[in-house]
């Protein structure tokens, strides 16, 4: 066994468990090294913005060595997740200071449960709106690849605290992209489950018509699916249930994908082409697959574009005046301008414009667009193309004033275009980290799989994983202790 701890902090959550599970490492020296490392690296990149130390040693000397995590470091989103004894804000001001949770929702239930050790919560941006993570009320979370770029976002500040081994594993949530956008931008892997895998128990049923579904970021893909398998169940009462998988997520990862005929394509659902490096890397994958075997073709689903960004905005619309109705009611509090960043009182003034038919006759216009996509389905098994359409872009690429509002809208669209489909339609999305551009910035390859059907994403990803292998690279913002 290395005694540098450094290293023990870039081993995957699986194999931290392993150390833990034969002695080699204890709980207490996981915790105390992955407290070490955020205090060292989190003043530079602005990931983590509550730490729960004192929570995470305590659960440390009481930890189960054979749970399936068993005193592995990871942390949570601010954003829906509930940690008792820890503060909740979505991001934003308004609720910042204002409300501390009671008790664990069923998801961090869960991840207690086996056996993980949560060390703080992370940065998100406001009510996780925007594919950045620059919140005005706990300053931008900056990427570990390069500083002056972005984590992507909303789940920025779990990707650069997993990016950097922090922690092995981060929560993260996907509303529009919000694990596989990070991922991309960070390095990791970031799988979107089907709807409803995961329970949003007791608080919601769901949010936003099922269009928020919550997972994590890994570093692996066998991270993935274990951490899936912990998780990963319905609560009676739930709104959805997707068919139990035939095999364990984990087993997934086990096999042979078998041939699968697989359809690529680098123009993004809104008619814009991805950025050459991104192309790059879709067509790199796509080579590397024909060679294993597969059937890759030149194939794209067939929907209008413009019509699912016009209707998903609408639904992201309400769900944002949700937000902050919901919040209001529970901390007893008007809400006011001053107390919400420009872009999101803006969004919530076009709220309350809206009304329940107009939200419905979105959710109907979305429903109806993914019958299109989902038949793209019945020919093809998986549908791959880039994550974004663009590398990590600069911090501040996504701010907005009145006057920039136009530039703001085609930038949120010219970059996360190829995500948001996946959770019109319910369907799995994964982004693997398979491509480094010339100025060493990651670029995520994207794979859309059939309703309920992890396995086969999680398996050829595990193939991949192993043919273009990542787990060496870390970024310059991760240096080891001196």
């Amino acid at each position: 066994m290395t005694n540098n701890l450094d290293d023990i902090a870039f081993l995957d959550a699986t194999a931290q468990a392993g150390l833990v599970r034969d002695g080699e490492v204890s709980a207490e020296e996981l915790v105390t090294s992955s407290i070490e490392r955020i205090e060292r690296l989190n003043p530079d990149l602005n990931a983590i913005i509550t730490p729960l130390y004192e929570q995470a040693l305590s659960a440390a000397q009481n930890v189960d060595p054979g749970a399936p995590f068993g005193g592995v470091p990871f942390v949570l989103k601010d954003l829906v997740s509930e940690c008792s004894g820890a503060p909740r804000t979505d991001g934003s001001g308004f609720a910042k200071g204002r409300y501390v949770s009671e008790k664990d929702n069923e998801l961090v239930r869960r991840y207690k449960q086996a056996g993980l050790i949560i060390m703080g919560k992370t940065n998100s941006s406001e009510f996780g709106l925007l594919p950045t993570t620059e919140p005005l009320c706990f300053g931008a979370t900056r990427n570990p690849w390069d500083l002056s770029r972005g984590t992507g976002g909303s789940s920025g500040g779990s990707a650069a605290a997993v990016s950097t081994a922090m922690v092995a594993a981060g929560h993260a949530n996907d509303g529009g992209g919000s694990i596989r956008i990070p991922a991309s931008c960070c390095g990791l892997v970031g799988l979107k489950p089907t709807r409803g895998r995961n329970s949003l128990a007791p608080g919601y049923g769901d949010i936003a018509g099922g269009i928020i579904c919550e997972h994590a970021v890994t570093r692996s893909v066998r991270d993935s699916a274990a951490l899936l398998e912990v998780t990963a169940g319905m609560v009676p009462g739930d709104p959805y249930a997707p068919s139990p998988p035939q095999q364990s997520f984990s087993d997934a990862v086990k096999r042979e994908p078998g041939q699968l005929r697989i359809g690529f394509g680098t123009v993004a659902l809104n008619g814009v082409t991805a950025h050459p490096d991104c192309i790059a890397a879709t067509q790199k994958v796509a080579r590397l697959l024909e060679q294993a075997g597969h059937v890759v073709e030149q194939a794209s689903p067939s929907i209008d574009g413009g019509q699912l960004l016009k209707s998903f905005g609408q639904v992201m619309t309400a769900y944002l005046g949700w937000s902050i109705r919901s919040w209001s009611q529970r901390l007893d509090r008007t809400p006011r301008e001053e107390d919400f960043e420009p872009v999101t009182w803006r969004m919530y003034g076009h709220s309350q414009k809206q009304n329940s038919a107009d939200y419905l006759l979105a959710q109907q216009q979305i429903q109806s667009l993914c019958r299109d996509f989902s038949r793209f389905f019945s020919s093809y098994d998986l549908w791959l193309t880039p994550t974004l359409l663009q590398p990590p872009v600069p911090l501040g690429y996504f701010g907005y004033s009145h006057e920039t509002r136009h530039q703001h809208n085609s930038r949120l669209g010219d970059f996360t275009a190829f995500t948001l489909i996946a959770n019109a339609s319910g369907q799995p999305g994964i982004s693997l980290p398979l491509h480094w551009n010339d100025d060493n910035l990651p670029i995520g390859v994207h794979f859309t799989g059939r309703y309920g059907d992890e396995a086969t994403l999680l398996s050829l990803a595990a193939q991949l994983e192993q043919a273009i292998p990542w787990s060496h690279r870390h970024p310059p913002a991760s240096p080891v202790a001196k």
